[in-house]
């Protein structure tokens, strides 16, 4: 079993700051500064910071975006976004919603009646999640702090599956949980290891602590993998038998390819999450939902108690777009979202020099997992590397529990864009295997 604090991760994780004077260094979770005027007042300054947060790791896209404007001609297959809009019909409808008064206000903490309740008949229709009720957020990253601060403790241990979704554990850090428990997943098919790892953990032998939930993202991300329903199915059932929570991060509920199909489970210990922002190309607009169940009494309760302190509610005019959109249904999303594989392919292709075995996911959301040569693993190494001497920039995988790995993304360029992007990825593909990070 492997418990991460997180105290030897990279220094992408843990960054410098800037200062006048000569410099610092990250040694894992310890700042060093050397030669340097006012260190005693910086270091008395970190001392009235909240210990929660500067032991949260700082988020990698916002490293990204730094080093993505630190170089000219930069072209990104980093960051999970869509390349299109939201829908035409609902962006003119939200012409006239500008000037009703009521866009201007607080709405219901819980989300407008009537986004909840085309929410509720979506969920019925499309995912057989007929016993859930719904709260809005402004995204499903506030919807997923919202689920930890209702669900988790301080003290507790949650599980994830490596490689995760970094703002997930981060959401865990920054309140408290520290008790991460990372689990594998299959080298193959990147689906979470539900064998004998899972049953080990949340097995009530020993006397032992039992997780206080668990938590998978499906498509993943950062994987680009899906869970199947059988395994998904298993792993309810392992929770409900050790008596604790299942939250499943649906983001990329739409984003299946050859054929596959994607599923929800439903039950009195499972809480669903879904976003508005890649299937409807609504990033910018923060719009997600929790879909939680019904029937367990108080949790409602505790869901508005954070939503009413964080948000209050999400965005009104966020809201109302995302219930026009609602209107042009499932297929608007999954005609855009098949013209993907295009780009999958071209960036599949600018892997290649990785060899035949390096590159995995492509079967569901928007991004591809490639192992690094042996001799240039140093993830945070290579990205900065491509960016500055190539003009592309990925993520690199240790942000997700997967050092020596990078995330690629293929769904936030147009076609002829994402060729020229791939263009430079193979060129430094190629490069690196062949000569290694050659510098400018």
């Amino acid at each position: 079993m492997q418990i991460l604090h997180r105290l030897d991760r990279s220094i992408f994780r843990c960054p410098t700051v800037s200062l006048p004077s000569p410099f610092s260094f990250s040694l894992g979770r310890a700042r060093v500064y050397c030669n340097t005027q006012g260190a005693e007042k910086t270091m008395a300054s970190r001392a009235k910071l909240s210990r929660r947060l500067l032991e949260t790791d700082t988020p990698v896209m916002i490293q990204m975006q730094e080093l993505f404007r630190s170089v000219k001609d930069c072209m990104s297959l980093a960051q999970g976004v869509v390349h299109w809009p939201p829908p035409d019909q609902a962006l003119e409808k939200i012409k006239d919603a500008i000037w009703q008064p009521s866009t201007s206000n607080y709405g219901p903490d819980e989300g407008l009646p009537d986004l909840r309740k085309a929410l509720v008949e979506k969920l019925r229709r499309e995912n057989e999640l007929c016993k859930s009720s719904v709260v809005v957020t402004a995204g499903a990253n506030q919807a997923f702090v919202n689920l930890v601060l209702a669900l988790c403790d301080p003290g507790n241990s949650v599980v994830m599956f490596a490689p995760y979704y970094f703002n997930a554990y981060m959401s865990f850090q920054m309140t408290g949980i520290t008790n991460i428990l990372v689990g594998p997943c299959d080298p193959e098919t990147l689906q979470p290891d539900a064998g004998d790892w899972l049953e080990e953990t949340l097995s009530k032998e020993k006397n032992k602590t039992i997780p206080k939930l668990v938590t998978i993202v499906n498509p993943g991300n950062p994987s680009g993998s899906y869970v199947p329903d059988p395994l998904l199915r298993r792993i309810s059932e392992l929770c409900k038998n050790a008596g604790c929570w299942l939250v499943v991060d649906n983001t990329y509920e739409y984003f299946m390819y050859d054929g596959l199909k994607h599923t929800c489970v439903e039950a009195p210990h499972v809480v669903n999450v879904f976003s508005f922002s890649k299937a409807y190309g609504m990033m910018g607009w923060r719009v997600g939902y929790i879909a939680y169940p019904s029937e367990v009494e108080g949790l409602e309760a505790q869901l508005l108690k954070t939503q009413d302190n964080i948000p209050i509610c999400a965005s009104i005019i966020g809201q109302k777009l995302a219930l026009y959109s609602l209107e042009l249904g499932a297929e608007w999303v999954k005609e855009r979202v098949e013209k993907l594989t295009k780009n999958r392919d071209i960036i599949l292709d600018a892997l290649s020099p990785l060899g035949a075995n390096a590159v995995k996911g492509g079967q569901g959301a928007i991004y591809l997992w490639a192992k690094l040569p042996s001799g240039a693993s140093n993830d945070v190494e290579v990205v900065q590397w491509l960016a500055k001497r190539h003009g592309v920039i990925v993520i690199p995988g240790s942000a997700s529990g997967g050092p020596g790995y990078v995330r690629v993304s293929f769904g936030g360029l147009v076609e002829d864009v994402c060729s020229v992007a791939a263009a430079r990825l193979r060129k430094g593909m190629e490069e690196l295997v062949s000569k290694g990070m050659l510098s400018s």
